[in-house]
């Protein structure tokens, strides 16, 4: 997941150095995916207010999902269904050494 450390729900609300920022992070968190996960394609995507399914409807977020031939669809996921047999601070572990640090200059 990439999540601004500006709280909006609107995109477009972003500054344009923010924006950039983004998705230049959300590009490095799909190399770090390829890179650990190896996976045949990715999900990108992001849901924007509580009618188009956000959890988090006050705050944006990019969702970035390793996919499988065959794996389950990206809703079950979200309804509790494992894909990645790995517990979350394993996948943490994982990533970690690849992305940034908490401390880099962010948006």
């Amino acid at each position: 997941m990439v999540v601004p450390r500006t709280h909006t729900d609107r995109v477009e609300s972003l500054a344009d150095d923010a924006f950039a920022a983004l998705n230049a992070l959300l590009r490095e968190t799909i190399s770090a995916l390829r890179s650990s996960y190896a996976p045949a394609g990715i999900n990108v995507g992001m849901n924007m207010g509580e009618a188009a399914g956000a959890g988090i409807a006050e705050h944006l977020h990019w969702h970035a999902l390793p996919r499988w031939k065959g794996d389950a669809n990206f809703m079950p996921v979200i309804a509790d269904t494992k894909v990645i047999s790995e517990a979350l601070d394993d996948t943490w572990d994982r990533l970690a050494s690849i992305l940034r640090t908490p401390d880099d200059d962010a948006p």
